[in-house]
């Protein structure tokens, strides 16, 4: 008899796949020019957020376990050097995860998966800093 592998669901999936993460980003950067205590991250960002906003919805979507949408056409994220050029502290990142916890707060997802991915990326987030505290 052939074993069969089963595999478990990615976090990509459990949260609805393309259309989550798409969601998930979109209001990740509504509330980022909404909330003004948010402003110093915001202005690290371009004015048109349409490419910041994709270029993160194809990050995320690898990230969390689908297609490496962010690496077959930017290759390698390389997250930290890519953010060198920008000064990003404990307060830009705490701003930056402000956005993002409420945006995952916002996700009909489960609660477990929202905790774990929430984890994730409060990791990523601090990885991201270059400025001492």
């Amino acid at each position: 008899m052939e074993a069969t592998q089963t595999t478990r669901p990615t976090p990509y999936e459990l949260m609805g796949g393309a259309p989550a993460v798409r969601k998930l980003v979109r209001r990740f950067y509504e509330l980022m020019d909404e909330m003004p205590e948010v402003w110093e991250t915001r202005k690290i960002h371009p004015q048109n957020l349409r490419g910041s906003e994709e270029k993160l919805f194809k990050f995320l979507s690898g990230w969390l376990g689908g297609p490496q949408l962010y690496v077959e056409e930017y290759g390698h994220p390389m997250l930290r050097r890519r953010h060198l050029p920008f000064a990003i502290g404990v307060r830009e990142r705490d701003q930056w995860l402000m956005c993002m916890h409420q945006a995952l707060e916002e996700q009909e997802i489960d609660t477990e998966l929202r905790a774990a991915i929430r984890t994730a990326i409060d990791g990523l987030a601090d990885h991201m800093r270059n400025q001492p505290e």
